[in-house]
């Protein structure tokens, strides 16, 4: 399974922060776009690029500029936590929403609102979502990634559990997970141990 686990000072740093019962939300916010950052670079480690040269106020450089088509896809509402670090890295990038809601009883992930990009299927997609828990919703989301023609996908998350890697590896074996940790296991509750609690209750004060 292509997972990457990204042991980097700046995002421990900030995991340790959103673990934190104490974060108030204001830093909560805070921590999860450093750590998103942090992960979405990562993440588009091997995006296309183009050869340019450039005048600077001495002489020209040469450099590279991005080329590839990038779509940042936020499965909501955690995922919107991610976002904003992901536009910061790439302010061109198209955005689109998925909507998944999972059942507490089967821990089933069923769709309430999708909005996609068109023309996909050359594009850089990046699916942002904080906790990779049971791999249910994250499955989902790529089913209909897939379906609207997505062929290039990784997916980027704070937290990751065992069972949900399995289940995306199962399902989609050539998709690649970016993670600063992977944690021990979930509760019987599929709450990620020992996590960091619901992500967007603390995102959004709503817990």
């Amino acid at each position: 399974m292509p997972v990457h686990v990204i042991d980097h000072p700046v995002a421990q740093d900030a995991l340790v922060t959103l673990r934190d019962q104490r974060t108030a939300p204001d830093a909560f916010r805070r921590a999860a776009r450093r750590i998103s950052a942090v992960i979405v670079g990562e993440a588009l480690r091997g995006i296309p690029t183009t050869a340019v040269t450039v005048q600077t106020p001495l002489e020209p450089a040469a450099g590279h500029r991005l080329a590839g088509d990038v779509v940042v896809v936020p499965v909501l509402r955690a995922g919107l936590g991610m976002l904003d670090a992901a536009l910061e890295l790439v302010p061109s990038a198209r955005v689109g929403y998925l909507g998944l809601q999972r059942d507490e009883t089967t821990a089933i992930a069923s769709q309430y609102y999708a909005k996609l990009p068109a023309d996909m299927n050359e594009s850089f997609v990046l699916l942002v979502d904080p906790m990779l828990a049971t791999g249910g919703s994250s499955v989902a989301a790529l089913e209909r990634l897939t379906k609207a023609g997505a062929r290039h996908v990784r997916i980027a998350c704070i937290v990751a559990a065992p069972e949900g890697i399995a289940v995306v590896e199962a399902a989609h074996p050539d998709v690649h997970i970016y993670t600063p940790v992977i944690d021990r296991a979930l509760t019987p509750h599929k709450f990620i141990l020992p996590g960091l609690g619901d992500f967007g209750d603390r995102l959004y004060g709503t817990a």
